[in-house]
């Protein structure tokens, strides 16, 4: 299969001035997908964002309904290549061909939701108040030049949070992809030209860190939205702040709690705690890690969850066949920090009830993992894992529960199983997160925001809130006592 793996700048496609490239290995058998993907170095991060600056007025400019219908456009387009485009990721980062397509057609989704508030940003209108003598005006308006870093786990869904928003507004946008999985976004660049935007407006980047802290520090960026890891976040937020203060929007790791109470429908939360939790092989940043069961409950969650662990195992293989449930792990490194933390699982004690190791002679396949009761203090309970891996705790009341589930850093995702939803509620208001799923692990949705709390980062993307992040009010006041002036 041909495809593109050079960078997208200005609305043509080119190579890396410093002729840096990449190599990528397909993890499900070490293969090589290509050693010639493009990096961008520091004059190509310049050109790219002397690119978008030079679009900014005119694409501010454009009308809204024709912004909408470009994006609309693009939107079909990605729709029409989303069997292609999801071939690619998989190739490249080992995520199921299947659900490679879904999480294509998720950001179809949004770049269609966002479409529609192109031209419909609306401002806000004061009259004079009592003796103020003045009528204020608010209106909101685009930043300016902005950019965005992609995390490998999926990668459409968060180009798409970035970009489409950033579109409606009126901005104009440099996008880096990850390293791990930078071809399928690479592709984009055709889409972008066929759909109408024009040159400058979307530029697409590749390459490692050293290009993300580029773009966090370069002057001529207004905001820059972040995926990936909380200490690379934390690098992204002091070169912002150090160089030109340009806004921030981070999503960082998390470390989710999963709480079933013990009216819950045991194979709902079976189901949730399994095969929902081990989509993309446990490499979602939201996923419930930490699975919290009521006593009387547990040794039947605890059964029925060993038994769905060691069917997922089953359905765990090559991520290019349709019925491919679970695929590998991104790479040889992530593969080899998941197997550290297993590792360390076992030097501790902690009894592992199913997994626990490599699947298979080749690729980077981990067999799905449940860990009995870790100490609170260890590292498999307290740091994000990122693999096919979970930690089965018990507790006894609602209230340790919620103590259980808030001792974290972290504050991205949680879930909550009962058939009590005034408990439900209750325990979706006392946690400390941005996303809670009630009777279901917790899935996106184009209208609602998403992005967490504590060290999980700060600013929401999707929903009206995604939207807000790329926008700027200014205030007009208007002074309505200047005497009229007298006709001669």
């Amino acid at each position: 299969m041909s495809f593109k793996q050079e960078l997208f700048i200005n609305g043509e496609y080119v190579s890396s001035s410093s002729n840096e490239t990449l190599t990528i290995h397909n993890p499900n058998d070490d293969s090589l997908v290509s050693d010639k993907v493009q990096a961008a170095s520091e004059a190509d991060v310049d050109k790219a964002v002397a690119a978008a600056k030079a679009a900014l007025p005119s694409w501010k400019a454009t009308a809204g309904a024709k912004r909408g219908a470009i994006m609309l456009k693009f939107a079909d387009l990605l729709e029409a290549n989303a069997e292609r485009i999801a071939k690619l990721e998989s190739m490249c980062m080992g995520q199921p061909v299947s659900l490679a397509k879904k999480m294509i057609l998720g950001p179809v989704a949004l770049w269609r939701y966002y479409a529609g508030y192109a031209g419909k940003v609306a401002g806000e209108s004061y009259p004079p108040d009592g003796e103020d003598g003045t009528y204020k005006i608010v209106q909101y308006e685009p930043l300016g030049v902005c950019s965005g870093i992609c995390a490998w786990n999926g990668s459409h869904v968060l180009a798409a949070w970035k970009l489409a928003p950033a579109m409606a507004a009126g901005n104009t946008f440099v996008l880096k992809s990850s390293e791990k999985s930078p071809i399928a976004l690479a592709q984009y660049g055709e889409l972008l030209n066929e759909a109408g935007f024009p040159k400058g407006v979307i530029n697409i980047l590749t390459g490692d860190g050293k290009v993300g802290a580029l773009l966090a520090s370069h002057m001529d960026i207004a905001k820059i939205a972040f995926t990936g890891s909380a200490a690379a976040g934390r690098q992204v937020q002091i070169a912002a702040a150090k160089s030109n203060l340009k806004r921030v929007t981070l999503e960082l790791g998390g470390k989710s709690p999963a709480m079933i109470f013990d009216d819950a429908d045991i194979d709902n939360a079976v189901l949730h705690s399994s095969d929902s939790f081990l989509r993309n092989s446990g490499q979602i940043c939201f996923a419930a890690s930490r699975v919290l069961v009521q006593e009387s409950i547990a040794p039947d969650f605890i059964k029925a969850v060993k038994v769905a662990f060691e069917n997922a195992a089953k359905k765990m293989g090559d991520p290019s066949l349709p019925d491919t449930a679970f695929g590998p792990l991104a790479d040889k490194k992530q593969f080899d920090r998941v197997m550290e933390f297993l590792k360390d699982g076992k030097a501790e004690g902690i009894e592992v009830l199913t997994g626990g190791d490599r699947k298979g002679e080749k690729g980077t396949f981990v067999q799905p993992t449940v860990l009995l009761n870790p100490s609170l203090d260890s590292k498999v309970y307290t740091d994000e894992i990122f693999g096919p891996v979970i930690s089965v705790r018990t507790f006894k009341t609602e209230e340790e529960a919620i103590k259980l589930a808030n001792n974290t850093q972290y504050g991205l995702g949680s879930t909550v199983y009962t058939a009590d939803i005034g408990r439900a509620l209750r325990i979706a208001s006392q946690i400390e997160a941005g996303t809670v799923g009630i009777n279901s692990a917790f899935n996106t949705s184009p209208q609602t925001p998403f992005g967490g709390f504590k060290q999980s980062g700060y600013g929401r993307e999707s929903g009206i809130e995604g939207i807000k992040n790329y926008l700027q009010p200014k205030t007009i006041h208007v002074n309505m006592n200047l005497p009229a002036k007298a006709k001669k």
